[in-house]
C-alpha cells in the first residue's frame, strides 16, 4: 500500500515502523486550596524543566551543531516568557486551579499566537510551544520524558513529533521520520535536514496500525509504502544506494566554478538568520551571503537591541565571512513578525500594512540605531544594506537621506566605517517591478523576493491551502515581472539577483539565465545541488527546451 504525504527531508528510508502514541492528551483540572502552593510547586518544576532543557541544549550542540541546538534555547525562553508566566500565574492564583491545567492552557494560547501568523518559520514555532510545556508538564507530573526504546534500527512514525524526543535516539538507530502533522519549517523537520534523516509528514493514515510493520519512506517525493513485495524492496533499495551517491557527488562540486557548458556565469550566495548559520554558508562554499535577516535579533525578546549588540552580531558575521560580501536586510517587521515592544497595530490585512521599511520610516531612531550598527561592521568586511517592500521613489530616497545623515554623525565621531557599502532595495511587489528603471537610478543593486511577489501578484496566500494551486511561481506574470525589471535594472548597468524559493527551483535555472539574473541566494544546503545543475547546462543548444517552454516568459509588453 502506496500513501501520499509531503517529503521534508531527502532520501530512502527502509525499516520497521515504530509508533510512538499519545502527545497532547487531556490533563486533568481541579480547584486547588492552596494557590500559593500551587505557584510554588509549578516555580520548582519551571526550574527542573529548564536543567533538562539545558541537558538537551548540551546534547543537541554535539549531535547536531550550535545552530540546531539553538531550538532548546527558545524552549528555555519560552519558560521564561512573560506572556506564558502570565497566564500560568493567572490561572493559579486568580482562578485557583491547577498547574497542570494552567501549563497546558498557557501553551494553547500561546501557541495559537504562532500558528496565525503568516510567515511559515513563525507558524512552526506553534510546535516549540507545545515542546517546552511538555518538559515542564513532565517535570510537574514527575513523569519521565517519553522515551523511545527500540531495539533496532527503526522509522519512528507519531502523530507529531518534538524536537526533544528526536534526539532521544541515538541517529544510528533512527532511519527515517513518518509523521501525521507538522511543517516543512518545523524544528523537527529542520532536525531530520541537519541530521541527514529521510522525514516525511502529512501523512492522511492512521500510522499506530502499521506498528512493526516493514516500511519505505521516500523523503524526496513523500510516499511511504507499507509492506513492500520484493520487486519494490529491491527498486527501494537501489534508490537507496543511488541517493548516497549523489550526495557524495555534490561534495565534489565544493570549488567549482558557478558557470554553464557555454560560459554562462552566475552568483551563488546564501540565505541566513543568525551568525551560527555561517558555519553552514562556508561548508556549502557559497560566494557569500545574499540575505541576511535581521529581524531574527529583534524577535523573541523583551526590547529592542541595542547598538553594541547589533554591531557585534554583524562584525561576527562579516569577519567570519572573509571578505566575502554580506547584504543585511533592514528591520522587517509587522504583519506576521510581531515583537513585544513594538505597539501591536490591529490590521484587517496586516500582510499588506504597517511592516517593514514602513514602520523603519516612521520609528527612526530604531531604523538609525541598526544602520548605525551595519554601517560600523562595514569596516570589518565587504557589507550591502537592503531595504524590504518598498513601493515608491520617495521611500527609496528617505532612505538614502538617512544614510547619509548615519554616516555623517559616525565621521563626527570618529567611528570607523567603510564608505563603499552599497544600498539595495528587494523587488517583492508589482510596484517595485513596474518603476525598476526609477529605481535603478538611485540604487547599487535589487533582490527579487518571489515568495512575497507570488502571492501579492496572484491575490492569493501562498500559505492558504484553499488556494494553494493558485501560487503558481512559474505563473507568466511572475516570470513577466522578474523580466521586466531585470532588463529595466541591467539598462542602468546594475545587478539583479533572486533570494526568495524559486532560487532553489532547478527548473527555474535555465530561464533566469536566459532573462540575465546575475545572482541566486538560497539555502546553503542547496548551493552544491544548483551548482550541479548550472553546470551541467548549455544554452546554446536545444537540450531542455521543453521544459523552458512550460515555464516561458512569453512575449513583455512594452
Amino acid at each position: 500500500m502506496r500513501v501520499q504525504g509531503k517529503g521534508v527531508s531527502g532520501g530512502i528510508a527502509i525499516g520497521r515502523l515504530f509508533y510512538l502514541d499519545g502527545m497532547r492528551e487531556l490533563l486533568p483540572q481541579y480547584a486547588v486550596a492552596d494557590s500559593e502552593a500551587e505557584m510554588q510547586r509549578f516555580l520548582t518544576a519551571k526550574e527542573l524543566a529548564a536543567e533538562r532543557l539545558n541537558q538537551l541544549c548540551q546534547k543537541a550542540l554535539i549531535r547536531v551543531g550550535r545552530e540546531q541546538s539553538l531550538i532548546f534555547e527558545f524552549h528555555q525562553m519560552m519558560l521564561e516568557d512573560h506572556k506564558f508566566l502570565g497566564i500560568v500565574e493567572d490561572i493559579i492564583r486568580n482562578q485557583h486551579l491547577n498547574a497542570e491545567y494552567a501549563v497546558n492552557e498557557a501553551a494553547r494560547q500561546v501557541s495559537a499566537l504562532f500558528h496565525n501568523m503568516d510567515d511559515p518559520y513563525f507558524q512552526a514555532r506553534s510546535d516549540d510551544v507545545y515542546d517546552s510545556a511538555r518538559t515542564l508538564l513532565d517535570a510537574l507530573t514527575g513523569s519521565a520524558p517519553r522515551l523511545m526504546a527500540a531495539a533496532e534500527p527503526v522509522i519512528l512514525a507519531a502523530q507529531e513529533l518534538m524536537p526533544s524526543e528526536t534526539l532521544q535516539l541515538e541517529k544510528e538507530n533512527l532511519l527515517g521520520f513518518v509523521i501525521n502533522e507538522g511543517s516543512v519549517d518545523s524544528h523537527t523537520s529542520i532536525l531530520a535536514r541537519t541530521m541527514g534523516i529521510p522525514a516525511v509528514i502529512h501523512l492522511p493514515h492512521l500510522l499506530k496500525n502499521h506498528n512493526g510493520e516493514l516500511v519505505i519512506v521516500d523523503g524526496s517525493t513523500g510516499q511511504v509504502i507499507f509492506s513492500p513485495d520484493a520487486q519494490t524492496l529491491r527498486h527501494y533499495q537501489r534508490m537507496q544506494e543511488d541517493y548516497h551517491r549523489y550526495q557524495q557527488l555534490l561534495h565534489t562540486q565544493i570549488g567549482l566554478e558557478n558557470v554553464t557548458k557555454d560560459g554562462r556565469r552566475i552568483s551563488l550566495l546564501a540565505n541566513i538568520g543568525s551568525a551560527e548559520d555561517v558555519a553552514a554558508v562556508l561548508d556549502n562554499d557559497a560566494a557569500g551571503i545574499g540575505l541576511f535577516r535581521s529581524e531574527f535579533i529583534y524577535l523573541g525578546r523583551g526590547s529592542a537591541p541595542e547598538e553594541e549588540e547589533q554591531f557585534a552580531i554583524y562584525r561576527q558575521v562579516v569577519q567570519a565571512m572573509g571578505g566575502k560580501r554580506v547584504v543585511i536586510r533592514t528591520l522587517d517587521i509587522g504583519a506576521d513578525k510581531r515583537v513585544a515592544y513594538f505597539p501591536d497595530y490591529q490590521e484587517e490585512n496586516p500582510a499588506m500594512g504597517y511592516r517593514a521599511i514602513r514602520i523603519c520610516l516612521k520609528e527612526q531612531e530604531l531604523f538609525v540605531t541598526q544602520l548605525r550598527a551595519i554601517y560600523r561592521a562595514s569596516a570589518f568586511g565587504r557589507v550591502s544594506i537592503m531595504f524590504p517592500m518598498i513601493v515608491s521613489l520617495e521611500e527609496v530616497l528617505a532612505v538614502k537621506a538617512l544614510t547619509e545623515q548615519v554616516k555623517q554623525s559616525l565621521r563626527a565621531q570618529g567611528l570607523p566605517f567603510s564608505d563603499q557599502v552599497e544600498l539595495g532595495i528587494m523587488i517583492e511587489t508589482p510596484a517595485a517591478a513596474m518603476i525598476s528603471d526609477l529605481l535603478a537610478k538611485e540604487v547599487d543593486f535589487f533582490s527579487v523576493g518571489t515568495n512575497d511577489l507570488v502571492q501579492y501578484t496572484l491575490a492569493a496566500d501562498r500559505l492558504n491551502p484553499k488556494v494553494e494551486e493558485i501560487c503558481n511561481s512559474h505563473h507568466p506574470a511572475i516570470l513577466r515581472l522578474i523580466r521586466i525589471a531585470a532588463d529595466a535594472i541591467h539598462r542602468e548597468g546594475k545587478r539583479i539577483g533572486i533570494c526568495g524559493e524559486m532560487a532553489a527551483d532547478p527548473q527555474m535555472t535555465r530561464a533566469f539565465l536566459e532573462m540575465g539574473i546575475d545572482e541566486l541566494s538560497m539555502a546553503p544546503s542547496m548551493i552544491l545541488e544548483i551548482r550541479r545543475h548550472l553546470r551541467s547546462l548549455d544554452l546554446s543548444c536545444d537540450d531542455g527546451r521543453e521544459q523552458a517552454k512550460r515555464i516561458s516568459v512569453g512575449p513583455v509588453p512594452v
